[in-house]
């Protein structure tokens, strides 16, 4: 985010560096309205971001960085559109994202943890410490048996 407000106009170069979003992702955007049409500069046809959008684009980069799917961004955009009737609709929305993003956080830390044991399994075998290998098995065996059933449930 900018640490002074925008004053000026930007290229689709410069938008994509501020909000980290790509051009084709900045073009998709505006395909598929997720962002208001660009206008287009007049001698050169190129698009050019005005201020509020730009703020905008970046909003939209905070929330695809959280892993945020152009449907939920698309009912957030909405959402912004209804103005504050939509508050319900809103806080629903990130409540969601919110719990879907706990959900991904547990997964990914039993991911690490087996993967912590293996190495550690593997640390002991090298060290040829076989009664530390033999008391990491169980742990492996039961974070394997969650990982495979996470999966399970997720796919």
């Amino acid at each position: 985010m900018p640490t002074t407000p925008l004053t000026r106009d930007l290229t689709i170069q410069e938008v994509s560096r501020q909000s980290g979003l790509t051009e084709s992702a900045l073009r998709y955007y505006e395909r598929i309205g997720l962002i208001d049409p660009v206008p287009r500069d007049d001698s050169s046809g190129h698009r050019r971001y005005p201020p509020a959008l730009v703020n905008a684009i970046e909003s939209l980069g905070c929330l695809r960085s959280t892993g945020m799917s152009v449907h939920d961004m698309r009912t957030y955009v909405d959402n912004i559109r209804r103005g504050a009737a939509a508050a319900a609709d809103q806080r629903q929305l990130f409540g969601d994202h919110a719990r879907r993003l706990a959900d991904d956080i547990a997964r990914l830390q039993v991911r690490q943890k087996y993967v912590a044991a293996k190495a550690q399994l593997w640390a002991a075998r090298e060290r040829g410490d076989t009664s530390a290998e033999e008391a990491l098995v169980p742990d492996i065996i039961a974070l394997g048996a969650q990982l495979i059933s996470e999966e399970k449930a997720h796919a």
